[in-house]
């Protein structure tokens, strides 16, 4: 047997320092958390300083039956799990199990920590071992304890004021909060008309546009122009002012500089991952899991990026002057800037000591490797291989031109830039939330000077509403809890995990909406534990909780403070609130069968408005209905799902075809039946292309047999094979720069043949 026995978390990190460290060590895996709170009241004791009882996890038994039978037989003991106040207290409950069976006797143990898996750093850590620092335990035991504590007292205090099976978590609580505050700005939002005028303009033959800035010698502001009337006032002012020509009044051009991002954290990984290649944060975690245990790429196993969970900016310099090397080599000396990129961590928590999240070695370029991994690891190691070289590169240098074009007292305005000098860009290019497309980026002006004659070939004005904040993404979630300061980058996949878990939120086109049980939730919670939900406490019992990991204050006097008042708060919300007051929100308006009281309530199915006279009266309504349009019967037709009658009703987005048994059947069709445009569906081949018309009055066309198929396109679809391709059907474009051609959907297929133009 090895005399000394070292501990790793995961089976494929054991294997690859086991080839490392050689003959004298028996590497084994714990397989994650050894010990866990036991399931039930009282395994936090608040009155005896926050005891805590704990059992060993059950899928685990083998495991620690394996640990502690190797230990008996070696000589020393070295702990090696992860480098993060998680693996830390694992550390400590693996030494604490050993204490229990009797299995150290004295044998020394040694905590180690790396982050990387290769041969130097495995073996650097090994020959600098620490003991086990206890005040990263203790920060992380104050932590399942809050957890414990508000799970196990708020949890059933739901069961009571709201419904059954229902639980609350001190961070995901906060997070719900937001998602809910967000929709309710949503639904609250007024969209407001405005209008633009934009031109088509010309010199030499090259076209851009110009959009109007200045009216009558006053600077045009987003509501100057409100309606179709002041618009077309407007256009007709200026084409008559201009009578088809503008003259240069200002050529303004300036060079500015765009800088790189900082590499790689555990927050900022999770969000790029979301937008650009679609991962959700549980998915990029498992993955960046997989590329740091090892992976072998011809060399043997081997740690292709540093540790994944990390709060620091901080880059190794011996790392730094391999990337320089490199981008000196690969893109050329003048993208190799005179000194090393130094970022700034904004957490105060981060340790410097950690580094961002980079590949361990730079010469591992991703397409040289791509055979040895699978598609996703392929798809975010590139991305982390990428955004660390780009962040050591020159800044790209952009430059901007604005054009000003004058008629009498109107200016129009025409902007474009292009890229002098890519640098970073060349390599990586940071992804936007929400991104709107920039049309001025990219593109080229003719060259003009002041005094020149511009041909306006057009003037139009173009109609616009205002837009609501978008519902929260992943990515943008991510974003938020990191600037409130709620949770931590290691929390952050679980915290949306559980949310979806419980059914307080769902993720409709990758965006959050909250359900009708998570907004009650949300409002009793925000109503009854208002601190608690507070996004700057729970951000100021996060940093408590990080001053305890390093030693500034003690753990149980940060619970003590916690618990006292939310223990007594829970009592008084238990006698005082009535489930009515939580899951019944009075409107005002009368029954129209009874005279009683209405109220939106909870039910089965979700909030609806009813009598508060039931059960006696049964009168329901659906939540987006209003009296003044009541739903009326459609006579002859039953619901095809449940047979009561169906009747025209009327919701957020207009009139529909819903069940008058709603909220127990929520059978719903639209009212207006698609026009079909009698071209099969080349998807499923069963249906045909029917024209809609989306929400925001889009028109687009889909499969009838929606949703059992759910193939839609832009553009309309008509009866002919692609002769390129031969895919079964090509749709009609039209542009006003191209005007109208055929073209195949197929993103793959580029067929385009011009339609000729009739009278």
């Amino acid at each position: 047997m090895a005399k000394n026995l070292v501990v790793v978390e995961s089976p494929a990190k054991a294997r690859t320092l086991k080839k490392y460290l050689g003959k004298d060590y028996e590497v084994i895996a714990s397989y994650g958390h050894v010990r866990d709170l036991i399931p039930k009241e009282g395994a936090v004791d608040p009155d005896h300083d926050f005891a805590m009882k704990y059992q060993t996890v059950e899928k685990n038994n083998k495991h620690i039956d394996t640990f502690i039978k190797a230990l008996k037989q070696a000589d020393a003991l070295y702990l090696a799990t992860d480098p993060d106040r998680e693996g830390e207290a694992i550390s400590w409950h693996l030494q604490e199990l050993a204490k229990e069976r009797n299995a150290l006797n004295d044998k020394p143990v040694y905590r180690v920590v790396f982050h990387e898996i290769t041969k130097k750093a495995i073996l650097h850590a090994m020959e600098e071992p620490r003991p086990i620092l206890i005040d990263l335990v203790h920060a992380q035991q104050a932590r399942r304890a809050l957890d414990f504590l508000v799970g196990f007292k708020l949890s059933p205090l739901l069961w009571k004021k709201i419904r059954r099976g229902l639980s609350a978590g001190r961070v995901q609580s906060p997070a719900l909060r937001l998602i809910v505050e967000r929709q309710e700005e949503i639904d609250k939002f007024i969209a407001q008309e405005y209008w633009t005028i934009e031109a088509d303009c010309e010199k030499e033959a090259q076209a851009f546009p110009a959009k109007l800035i200045e009216y009558q010698g006053e600077k045009l502001k987003q509501f100057t122009l409100n309606n179709d009337v002041d618009a077309l006032k407007a256009r007709d002012t200026v084409l008559a002012a201009a009578q088809g020509v503008l003259t240069v009044k200002a050529v303004d051009k300036k060079q500015r500089k765009r800088y790189p991002a900082p590499p790689f954290i555990t927050s900022t990984l999770q969000q790029e991952a979301a937008r650009k290649l679609g991962y959700t944060a549980q998915r990029t975690m498992r993955v960046a899991q997989q590329l740091y245990e090892g992976i072998d790429v011809g060399e043997g196993v081997v740690g292709l990026i540093s540790y994944m969970r990390t709060d620091s900016v901080n880059l190794a310099a011996e790392a730094v002057q391999e990337i320089r090397d490199f981008i000196g080599q690969r893109y050329g000396k003048h993208n190799v800037p005179d000194e090393f990129r130094v970022y700034k961590t904004k957490s105060k928590n981060a340790q410097e000591a950690h580094e961002a999240i980079r590949p361990t070695s730079v010469l591992h370029v991703p397409e040289e490797i791509k055979s040895a991994l699978s598609d996703e690891q392929f798809k975010l190691y590139r991305l982390i291989w990428q955004r660390t070289v780009a962040c050591q590169m020159n800044h790209a240098t952009i430059d901007a031109v604005a054009i000003d074009l004058s008629t009498g007292n109107h200016v129009l305005r025409a902007t474009g830039s292009t890229i002098a000098d890519a640098g970073f860009i060349s390599v990586y290019q940071e992804g936007i939330d929400d991104e709107k497309k920039n049309d001025e980026e990219g593109r080229i002006l003719p060259i003009m000077q002041v005094g020149d004659q511009i041909k306006l070939v057009t003037l139009e004005g173009k109609q616009h509403f205002t837009e609501p904040p978008p519902p929260y993404t992943e990515a943008s979630l991510i974003k938020s809890l990191e600037e409130y300061g709620i949770g931590r980058p290691s929390t952050y996949a679980s915290i949306i995990q559980t949310l979806q878990h419980r059914e307080y939120a769902t993720l409709d086109k990758k965006r959050f909406q909250p359900t009708d049980v998570g907004r009650v939730v949300n409002k009793f919670l925000t109503q009854y534990f208002t601190d608690y939900v507070d996004y700057a406490f729970t951000a100021h019992l996060e940093d408590q909780l990080d001053a305890v990991a390093r030693g500034e204050l003690q753990w149980l006097p940060v619970l003590e403070n916690f618990w006292k008042p939310f223990s007594q708060l829970i009592v008084v919300t238990e006698e005082n609130v009535k489930r009515s007051d939580v899951t019944q929100e009075k409107i005002e308006e009368k029954c129209p069968k009874c005279g009683g009281d209405l109220s939106i309530r909870l039910g089965k199915h979700g909030r609806f408005i009813g009598c508060s006279a039931y059960p006696e009266c049964d009168y329901t309504r659906n939540l987006d209905d209003t009296p003044e349009r009541s739903a009326e019967l459609i006579e002859g037709r039953q619901c095809p799902d449940c047979g009561h009658a169906l009747q025209i009703r009327f919701g957020r987005f207009g009139k529909f075809i819903g069940c008058s048994n709603y909220p127990n059947c929520r059978h719903i069709e639209p009212l207006e039946k698609p026009e079909d445009t009698e071209v099969q569906c080349p998807e499923c081949s069963k249906g045909t292309m029917l024209k809609r018309k989306s929400k925001r009055g889009k028109i687009f066309y889909s499969c009838s047999c929606y949703p059992t198929c759910q193939y839609a396109v832009w553009d309309e679809p008509i009866n002919e094979p692609c002769p390129q391709c031969g895919f079964l059907m090509l749709t009609l474009k039209t542009t006003k720069k191209r005007g109208t051609e055929k073209v195949c959907p197929q993103k793959n297929c580029n067929y385009v043949e011009q339609v000729e133009q009739t009278e």
